[in-house]
């Protein structure tokens, strides 16, 4: 199909998105010093575009404007034009979408910046169309007036770009301050609780986004807050806190949000009903997702949260899991140039897969319409498809269906696998086939988590080949990690979400099967982020190393978004290892993290929920559990799913075996060498505040002292 065009620059990129711009009429560079130095020598702005691979709205702008040969040769004329993929390059996407919400008061992707050549921004906007309309400038107006005032007004634009690159950094700019406390966590809930959407489930209004840390942390609150009663019934909680989680839960999971035929979850609802999503799937949804439901199942036993972590990890690694064991990025929303084709259906296309009871089961369970049963959105009119959602849990059809719900369960996985085998026949949506590690340690964290709860071999054992593939291929000899894998290829030194991530799979893979190398690697990660990316004077994390490019300004990151932020993420890992290793430095440098931004946190806790769970670990007085004995014994595995089918989230598991005589785990962790087992049983040590209680064989006695 591009035989016949011109490739620019980006043809010898490896990033998928890159790649899609390959044969654009613009010239396209990638982010380099070639870019700049042709900028500097020609006199010209830099029209710097960023987005990434499966961005619908960087589809539409690709569309209109940067294949159109008229907008590509104004481009050319005024601008050096680069295109930057955010997830190569979160750094510079966090520092010019902090630009664009400072200028315009809101962000997004496509993220246009326009700056100067020496990096400074001085225009800011989101999707351009090619035309003005609806207030919003287009390209074809918007060129010619920025180069009359690159030429005519040049020192307004220099000026006006100093300006807000200083007022960047001034925006950066951290001093410890006061410690976090307790009321900060009841500050957090207050404004959770007061934002809930009582009728359908999760935070705030449309567009609604999953954000599952948010649960996370009121599954601690209702945990810390000494909530004694059994769970409520599924998604009818009394209780608040745990019924905010389990509406939201339950709504996400019988929504339009939730791919009903494949699993998985869509982005984002466009609407406050969970009804119409944005329809692209990115790995880290699926990750923190995960979390969230195996945390819901461990404090409730709803199986319903079980199975959907389950189908979640069953697409992860039917579609998203790369041979060689690394988890993919993303999947497009649009497939054959259409958002969500792959993914809705008629009423006519379901009776023909179907049998006729089965396609009516399926039409009534699911929803379906004749004529469809949503509108197209930029013109309101009936589209004759249909996503597919539930109305209420299986539970309650099968009670108005008159069927037991066992069966109801066992038609609708005839009918869905059918119209499974069916939909694989389709054209699929682009797949983004990076290896990223940040986004690989979050589902390596889920995954291992999702072993600890469900007892599956096949969750820690693909946790442990994305572990090793990453450290394998993306760490270099000396110790330090690259962010991007694709196509043999690693590229980009690591960020800090890359380690604090990735610590946080190595830990969780750790307490799963107590494979002590990756307790080692983590520590030894650990390492190499307080040496390249602390910051002594104003404590916490940068989000670049010492070493790494120099750009407009070196930032710290804290807010918990669609990814938590790597230094909540690093504050509960210091914790842990802290607590694992009996390190009271790593504990003060977790102190030191909230002590950087909590005049910030203070002002708004809720928007830094994963910063919270490492608040409600630190000040929660957690348990350190050494087990004492023969790692694969039957009374071992006993004392671990007694502890791992309860939510117990404040406490660090070390296994001490008895069946190596020289067991690695006393070089790490010294103070276990002399906790032994008695009578040969199983053992379990269980310390808190520093001191030990009497041991135990014993598992309800085990688990009476966490009351």
């Amino acid at each position: 199909m591009e035989d016949n065009k011109r490739s620019n620059r980006l043809i010898f990129e490896k990033s998928p998105y890159l790649l899609q711009h390959a044969y654009n009429p613009v010239d396209w560079y990638p982010w380099g010093e070639a870019a700049f130095e042709k900028a500097k020598k020609e006199d010209k702005p830099i029209f710097l575009s960023i987005g990434y691979s499966t961005c619908h709205w960087c589809h539409v702008m690709e569309k209109e404007s940067f294949e159109d040969p008229k907008v590509a040769k104004l481009m050319n004329e005024t601008f050096v034009s680069i295109k930057v993929d955010k997830e190569e390059r979160p750094d510079l996407d966090n520092i010019y979408m902090t630009v664009c919400q400072m200028m315009t008061g809101s962000g997004g992707w496509p993220l246009t910046i326009i700056i100067t050549p020496d990096k400074k921004p001085f225009f800011a906007a989101t999707y351009i169309p090619k035309e003005t309309r609806y207030g919003r400038i287009g390209m074809k107006e918007l060129i010619p007036r920025v180069r009359e005032v690159w030429k005519s007004r040049r020192e307004e634009v220099l000026s006006s770009s100093e300006k807000i690159a200083d007022l960047l950094k001034q925006s950066s700019i951290t001093s410890l301050g006061e410690e976090l406390s307790e009321n900060i966590l009841d500050s957090a809930y207050a404004q959770l609780s007061g934002r809930f959407d009582e009728r359908y489930g999760g935070f705030g209004d449309a567009p609604k986004f999953p954000t599952p840390h948010n649960l996370t942390f009121l599954l601690r609150y209702w945990k810390r807050t000494g909530n004694k009663q059994p769970p409520t019934p599924f998604g009818k909680g009394d209780e608040k806190v745990l019924h905010m989680v389990e509406e939201t839960l339950q709504a996400m999971r019988l929504g339009g949000i939730y791919d009903h035929i494949g699993f998985g979850f869509h982005r984002y609802s466009t609407d406050a009903k969970w009804f119409v999503p944005h329809f692209e799937k990115m790995l880290y949804d699926q990750a923190m997702l995960t979390i969230a439901y195996v945390e819901g199942y461990q404090a409730t036993g709803h199986q319903d949260y079980k199975q959907t972590a389950q189908e979640i990890l069953t697409y992860i690694l039917r579609d998203m899991t790369a041979p060689d064991g690394g988890f993919y990025s993303a999947e497009d929303a649009d497939s054959e140039g259409e958002e969500g084709k792959f993914y809705v259906w008629s009423e006519e296309e379901i009776r023909r897969i179907l049998p006729k009871g089965e396609a009516e089961l399926a039409i009534k369970a699911f929803n379906v319409e004749e004529e469809g049963n949503f509108k197209e959105e930029a013109t309101g009119e009936i589209t004759g498809k249909n996503i597919l959602y539930l109305r209420t849990p299986l539970i309650e059809l099968a009670s108005e269906l008159k069927i037991l719900p066992e069966e109801l369960r066992e038609r609708l996985e005839s009918a869905r696998q059918k119209l499974f085998d069916d939909r694989e026949k389709r054209i699929r949506p682009h797949r983004d086939e990076k290896v990223l590690t940040d986004w690989n340690g979050l589902m390596i964290a889920a995954m291992a988590k999702a072993a600890q709860a469900f007892d599956q071999a096949e969750y820690i054992n693909a946790s442990k080949k994305a572990a090793d593939f990453i450290l394998a291929k993306m760490m270099d000899s000396r110790g330090r990690l690259y962010h991007r894998y694709r196509e043999g290829e690693v590229a980009i030194q690591g960020f800090l979400d890359d380690y604090a991530f990735l610590i946080w799979g190595l830990i969780e893979i750790y307490e799963t099967d107590f494979e002590v190398k990756y307790l080692k690697v983590a520590l030894e990660l650990t390492e190499e982020m307080i040496k390249h990316f602390w910051d002594e004077k104003g404590g916490a994390f940068y989000f670049t190393a010492d070493d790494a490019e120099s750009v407009i300004l070196r930032r710290k990151e804290i807010y918990d978004g669609a990814t938590p932020s790597g230094n909540s993420v690093a504050m509960l890992n210091l914790l842990r290892l802290g607590r694992i290793m009996a390190n009271p430095e790593f504990e003060e440098k977790a102190r030191q993290i909230g002590r950087a931004f909590s005049k910030d946190i203070s002002q708004s806790p809720s928007v830094y929920t994963q910063m919270m769970a490492a608040l409600d670990f630190e000040i929660g007085n957690p348990y350190e559990i050494v087990l004492v004995g023969n790692s694969k014994s039957d009374d071992m595995k006993a004392m671990l799913k007694a502890l791992r089918e309860r939510f117990i989230p404040n406490k660090v598991i070390i296994l001490r075996p008895t069946e190596v005589e020289s067991p690695e785990i006393i070089r790490l962790a010294n103070y276990t060498k002399d906790m032994l087992s008695i009578d040969g049983k199983t053992t379990a040590y269980v310390c808190q505040n520093y001191s030990c209680k009497q041991p135990t064989t014993d598992i309800g006695k085990m688990l009476e002292l966490f009351r």
